[in-house]
């Protein structure tokens, strides 16, 4: 009987005890889940792109010395695009780009006493230009300039049957310069607005001899684009490490 109750005084010692040996152990160790970070896009306007553009083409005020011309000035246009550019710097990029126009219907007409009449037809403009640009993200700022192209279908008729001529320069070669501001608004997608003006110099008549006392008249161009380039360089989203 005495070890039966020295038995049962022990085991009510040891349960008296548990709590306090379990708060010695210390409390369950608490772990917590890493937080989770968006990915951080990089923009990188360094590669190849290719697009296509729409807009407006205004030509410039021409004139023979006094002679009238005649000519439907404004123009639809749509063209092409392929360039490439290099990201330098964090917020600069350089670049090179060559772009074709095809122009609407436009006929420079001009009637000379005598009955001679000169008609230009102008198809299209070219260009290859050089670029930079300020960037800041997905926007880029530029400013362009190079070669110019005219494609012109010309001639001289006299009462309405063509004739010979002779012109001192050729206006199919020229220079442009220009602005434009492009964004890229999805993966490998941007797009941009931009104005061009072209300079093809001045042109006289050398023959007839009847046309030479009429001067020189100029030849320039002013566009407005509205464009979309697909880029082959948009950079992956890239997640921030921790």
């Amino acid at each position: 009987m005495k070890k039966i109750l020295a038995a049962l005084v022990a085991f009510a010692a040891l349960t008296a005890a548990a709590p306090a040996l379990g708060a010695d152990l210390g409390a369950r160790p608490y772990y917590k889940q890493p937080p989770v970070y968006a990915p951080a896009i990089v923009y990188n306007w360094t590669g190849f792109y290719i697009g296509g553009h729409l807009g407006g083409a205004f030509t410039g005020s021409h004139d023979f010395n006094g002679a009238v011309l005649s000519d439907s000035s404004a123009r639809l246009l749509g063209g092409v695009q392929a360039g490439l550019d290099w990201q330098f710097a964090t917020n600069w990029v350089l670049g090179t780009e060559g772009q074709y126009s095809w122009l609407g219907k436009n006929n420079l007409t001009a009637t000379f006493p005598g009955g001679y009449v000169y008609t230009n037809d102008q198809r299209g403009l070219g260009s290859v230009t050089a670029r930079i640009g300020y960037t800041w993200g997905p926007g880029l700022l530029y400013v362009k300039g190079g070669y110019a192209y005219s494609d012109n279908s010309e001639r001289l008729t006299l009462a309405g049957a063509p004739i010979p001529f002779l012109l001192d320069g050729s206006h199919t070669h020229g220079y442009t310069v220009g602005a434009g501001v492009e964004y890229m608004f999805a993966p490998n997608w941007a797009v941009k607005g931009e104005y061009m003006y072209y300079d093809f110099g001045s042109t006289r008549f050398i023959s007839p001899a009847a046309l030479v006392p009429f001067g020189s008249f100029h030849n320039d161009d002013h566009t407005l684009k509205l464009g979309v380039n697909y880029r082959f360089n948009f950079a992956s989203p890239v997640v921030a490490r921790y």
